[in-house]
């Protein structure tokens, strides 16, 4: 397909772990079943607001995950459920916020893009375009002052690429050498915009160059690829040379949000994406190929699906709100 990366040639095997390989498999499958079943809660009318799934892009955060380790920090945009449940975050607590319920992470108030977990290092989605991305750099800003090795990751769209906090960003980072990964999640369509009509930019992996942050342009429906670029990333960043950006090549199966019904793309278009590079369906063959039984993967697919299946059960009973909840959390000036 046109602007993609082609099929890769793993014919020395793969460069996992089974057990990696299992622990990415098992957070992908996640991903796309609890994703599904949002969208299947938001058209029965039970979460409200925007809802932007993540179908289609879980390689990217699973193989950055992969070389996270605990005071790692995480920030993105609205399409936040995949970051939530790879940084840790129950599957109970991220569906009952989608559904407005007392037992959500921001307590029922926040819903699909606004949720956080101080706990597990996750600084939220963020509705407006590229704010996580200074906000971001804050958080090395302060890895960096407590003089640990901790990173931050920071994710944004190729919509957002463009923005002049973006680029804001990057001066700060490399003139400080603060431990930031920058990963453009390119998944080519931003709000409904093919990125050839939206940017002079034809290579986002270069926008940092102007300030000397290394980087690479990564297959992101790949996971073998984003955990080979995600550890080279994290290994610069660890080791006090500063930022490094990753542009992740990938491709949603949605609509940006559920509201987009996402007539400025071919629907064969979508079709040959899914049965040619699905990054689920080729990390499963991979598994096969390297002696990993269709039973082990199976009991994978059956423990996440009761995953989910809990996670709905308590969204529906846990409570809505009380209404005092509309006086808490709220910055009042003296």
């Amino acid at each position: 397909m046109d602007g993609m990366p082609s099929v890769p040639d793993r014919s020395n095997g793969p460069a996992l772990s089974p057990e990696t390989m299992k622990r990415a498999y098992k957070d992908m499958v996640l991903i796309r079943r609890f994703e599904e079943k949002a969208g299947q809660l938001y058209g029965m009318g039970l979460i409200g607001g925007f809802c932007h799934l993540y179908i289609g892009q879980e390689a990217v955060v699973v193989g950055i995950g992969l070389h996270m380790k605990q005071g790692d920090k995480s920030i993105t945009s609205y399409r936040d459920h995949g970051q939530m449940l790879v940084a840790g975050m129950t599957a109970r607590g991220v569906m009952a916020e989608l559904t407005g319920r007392a037992g959500g992470y921001s307590r029922g108030k926040g819903g699909s893009m606004h949720m956080f977990s101080r706990e597990k290092e996750f600084y939220g989605g963020h509705g407006i375009v590229g704010a996580q991305v200074s906000l971001g750099t804050g958080l090395a800003f302060a890895n960096k002052y407590r003089g640990s090795d901790e990173v931050s990751i920071v994710y944004f769209g190729e919509g957002a690429s463009a923005q002049g906090q973006v680029y804001e960003s990057f001066n700060l980072a490399a003139l400080h050498k603060l431990p930031c990964i920058y990963v453009i999640e390119n998944n080519r369509y931003g709000m409904g915009t093919s990125i050839e009509r939206a940017t002079a930019s034809k290579d986002l992996s270069r926008n940092g160059e102007p300030w000397g942050i290394p980087s690479r342009k990564v297959d992101g429906m790949d996971v073998f690829a984003v955990e080979q670029a995600a550890q080279e990333a994290m290994e610069h960043c660890r080791a006090g040379k500063g930022p490094f950006l990753l542009e992740m090549e990938t491709y949603r199966y949605r609509g940006h949000s559920m509201s987009d019904p996402a007539k400025y793309r071919q629907r064969t278009e979508v079709e040959e994406m899914r049965r040619t590079r699905d990054p689920i369906e080729n990390l499963k063959a991979e598994m096969l190929r390297a002696g990993i039984t269709e039973d082990v993967l199976k009991d994978i697919e059956t423990e996440v699906k009761a995953t989910v299946a809990d996670a709905v059960e308590f969204a529906q009973v846990s409570p809505e709100p009380d209404p005092s909840e509309l006086w808490t959390d709220i910055l009042v000036e003296a």
